[in-house]
Parts: C-alpha cells; sequence; structure tokens
C-alpha cells in the first residue's frame, strides 16, 4: 500500500483541474475562520497559487494535499504549515467540505499524513491549533493522540467577539 492511500481515500498533489474545487473552498465564507481568510480569492489568483503548488516542501516550508476519494472525487485539503526542518515540525490542518463530513474521511486523512510526516518527512513533532467550538475537530485531534498543551485567549476575532484557540501537539514516540 502507498503511504498517502488509505480504504476509502487517497492523498494526492495539486492539480490544475482543482482550480474549481479550490475556489469553492476558498470562496466559502464558512471556512474563513479556520483558515484565517478575510477575502475571496480571484480564479487568476489561485491559478498563480496553483502554478507555483510544484515547489518542494523544504522550500515552500508548507505542503497542501488534496483529499480524494479512491475514483479521484476532491472532497477536501490537508495541509503541513510552518514546516521547520530543523526542529523537525510542523503545523497540520485539514478541511473537508460540508456534503463530506461525517464519513471518516477526515480520520483516514489524518492518519495518512501523520505517517507520512513521520516516516518520509522525518518530523519529530505535529501541531494543531483549533478554536475551542470545534468539538468536532478537537475530538478528531484527541483520538489521534494529540494532547492539549495550551490555551490561546481571545486568540481569533470573529464577528461576535473574540474565540479562544487551543494548542494540540503530538510527539513521535
Amino acid at each position: 500500500m502507498q503511504t498517502l492511500e488509505g480504504k476509502n481515500i487517497r492523498l494526492r498533489a495539486l492539480e490544475v483541474n482543482d482550480l474549481a474545487f479550490l475556489y469553492r473552498i476558498e470562496n466559502n465564507e464558512d471556512y474563513w475562520e479556520v483558515s484565517n481568510t478575510y477575502k475571496p480569492f480571484s480564479y487568476h489568483l489561485l491559478r498563480q497559487y496553483l502554478a507555483n503548488a510544484h515547489q518542494d516542501i523544504y522550500e515552500a516550508k508548507q505542503l497542501r494535499l488534496v483529499i480524494v476519494t479512491l475514483d479521484n472525487e476532491a472532497i477536501g485539503f490537508i495541509d503541513l504549515f510552518d514546516f521547520d526542518p530543523h526542529h523537525r515540525r510542523a503545523g497540520i490542518g485539514i478541511l473537508i467540505a460540508h456534503e463530506h463530513q461525517g464519513q471518516g474521511y477526515a480520520s483516514e486523512a489524518l492518519t495518512l499524513l501523520i505517517n507520512y510526516a513521520f516516516t518520509h518527512l522525518f518530523l519529530h513533532q505535529i501541531y494543531a491549533n483549533i478554536t475551542v467550538d470545534n468539538i468536532k475537530s478537537i475530538n478528531l485531534f484527541r483520538k489521534k493522540g494529540f494532547e492539549k498543551i495550551g490555551i490561546k485567549r481571545d486568540w481569533v476575532a470573529t464577528q461576535d467577539g473574540y474565540k479562544d484557540e487551543l494548542m494540540f501537539q503530538l510527539i513521535k514516540k
């Protein structure tokens, strides 16, 4: 079995034909809070992003993979960000499109990327930042062995005020 392929999904590099899906996700205001987005993206800007998506993680310091079903339907994204090869750590984020949530895809994708990060990138630790009201994500990351290591008070500004953000960490044993 390939490292980035599971029973129901696989993780693959961004491709030019992902433009419409990327546009739909990046411009959906429901996701902006978790992605720190504040304005819509144009097709032109996203086309440029896709043109540079081939950069190596050591150069770009991030890696975005598309989560696809085994019949190649794009259902979400999973990212490594703030990649630090010296300290051997990276942040991780995941987004599954609303219509595909609750089917175990996020859990499977997270398992695949954790394995990849530890076995191919030789990371020592991975961390995640999750707002306190994102119970599904908190439960998912805890299920994968992440431990809550702290809280950032009033960290995320919203239309209704501020939200605390929890910090989770997974250290390779």
